[in-house]
């Protein structure tokens, strides 16, 4: 998946979870989506820093190399965001 693909995704996620928050009755509830959508759009953020760079200075061998190791980076976030939710589902 590309960079521009995961910053969509993670709008998407934003949006849902945000949404979610602001609808919620229950105070507990709320803040559980809102930390989910804070997750997010953190994410985003990086994403879109990444590709800045990726568009600005992507050619240059170093820079591509950082941009790898923090791709790899944000992989592992993401992946330790979807075993945090295995868990909550019981898995």
């Amino acid at each position: 998946m590309d960079l521009r693909q995961q910053i969509e995704l993670c709008s998407h996620y934003y949006q849902k979870w945000k949404n979610l928050a602001l609808a919620s009755n229950n105070l507990k509830d709320a803040k559980k989506f809102l930390k989910k959508a804070c997750f997010w759009l953190e994410l985003q953020s990086a994403y879109l820093a990444l590709w800045s760079i990726e568009q600005l200075k992507g050619k240059d061998p170093r820079v591509k190399k950082k941009l790898m190791v923090a791709k790899a980076n944000l992989a592992k976030k993401l992946a330790e965001y979807a075993e945090e939710v295995l868990k909550e589902l019981g898995f």
